[in-house]
């Protein structure tokens, strides 16, 4: 019996050992395949990551800074938006603090407000004075809160499929554990690496439903980098942390300034966009809602042209966002049109 006891740790010690093992192998190896597109810069107490795209000679648009959501990098970003606007404009495509190659940096960068706070230093060690500020998703409370805290170098905000405000309920339970001391650690960095792996294509599809998912994106987007452990669990702690955020921040969004255009689809299956997307536009006055018919939670795939006309709008051209999102024929593959909810969606409705 003694041997058995004594024997009963070992075996649960040597599991969670190999466990860690493989997950640090496996997370150095998605590492290799997505290895870091961008520049990291010294911002004193941590390094933040981002691509700069220096404008062309023949810009025609101020600098724009691109915030990707919860679980993202700047890849992301920069796979939707690049190929339009490569030129046109100073480009600063963004890893949120603790996301990407970003580190994390001081408690403060768990919450939208730090992490706006922490890209306008970015933006001044790139020597970017103001900039329309584009954020998707999670990145949309990051990018209203930038017009809450940094309106000096706020020059618009295009909000894409935001999530901005308080919504009922909570989010799954794998965020809840990855957000907790200790435990959350270990989670991790052991049975995190696979289940995730074994999801990810799945979930991704169910980010972009009722549409269909690039081919191209777990490439181009590289979504895999959201599963290495010190990743996931910041993005845990951030989404576990926004609704609380939401609670305390909405009430004055009426503050916001900067002229405002928020795209949405009505089919977004991931964040609620009667909650989020039309609270936005009811909270600030200079402001413009539109909606793409049939577009899930990715209008900055879906609905690229209207994102752009919207970023061209802020920068002073007449453009009508109705009417450019009215001619979209966005694909869908679900016949009836309604988006599922996502398999771990990062907010439930």
């Amino acid at each position: 019996m003694l041997h058995f006891v004594i024997a009963v740790p070992v075996v649960i010690a040597g599991v969670i050992a190999a466990a860690m093992g493989f997950s640090a192998w496996k997370a150095h190896a998605i590492e290799e395949e997505f290895p870091n597109r961008g520049e990291l810069i010294d911002l004193g107490e941590f390094q933040m990551n981002s691509l700069h795209i220096p404008a062309g000679p023949d810009a025609d648009l101020p600098p724009i800074v691109f915030i990707h959501g919860a679980g993202g990098n700047l890849r992301d970003q920069e796979a939707a938006f690049r190929p339009s606007l490569e030129g046109r404009a100073e480009l600063l495509f963004v890893d949120r603090p603790g996301h990407g190659y970003s580190e994390r940096g001081g408690e403060e960068n768990a919450w939208p407000d730090g992490q706006a706070a922490a890209i306008a230093s970015l933006m001044e060690a790139r020597g970017i004075d103001k900039a329309i500020i584009v954020g998707h998703s999670f990145g949309g409370a990051v990018a209203a809160s930038f017009g809450l805290y940094q309106p000096q170098k706020t020059i618009g905000l295009v909000l894409l499929a935001p999530a901005t405000h308080p919504w009922p309920g909570g989010v799954d339970w794998y965020y809840e554990l990855a957000a907790k001391p200790y435990i959350g650690w270990l989670f991790t960095r052991t049975v995190l690496i696979p289940a995730g792996l074994m999801r990810l294509g799945q979930a991704t599809k169910s980010v972009f439903d009722p549409n269909p998912r690039p081919e191209e994106y777990m490439q181009h987007g590289a979504p895999a980098l959201a599963v290495r452990p010190r990743n996931f669990r910041n993005n845990a702690i951030d989404v576990v942390n926004l609704n609380d955020y939401a609670r305390r921040v909405a009430p004055t969004y009426h503050n916001i300034e900067a002229p405002t255009v928020i795209i949405s689809g009505n089919r977004d299956g991931v964040v609620a966009e009667e909650i989020h997307s039309a609270g936005l536009k009811l909270d600030i006055d200079d402001s413009e809602l539109v909606w793409v018919d049939k577009c899930g939670h990715k209008p900055d795939y879906m609905a690229t042209e209207v994102a752009v006309a919207a970023i061209e709008k802020l920068a002073g051209r007449k453009r009508d966002l109705q009417t450019i999102a009215s001619r979209l024929d966005v694909p869908v593959t679900r016949p009836d049109g309604v988006a599922a909810q996502a398999p771990g969606a990062p907010l439930e409705p």
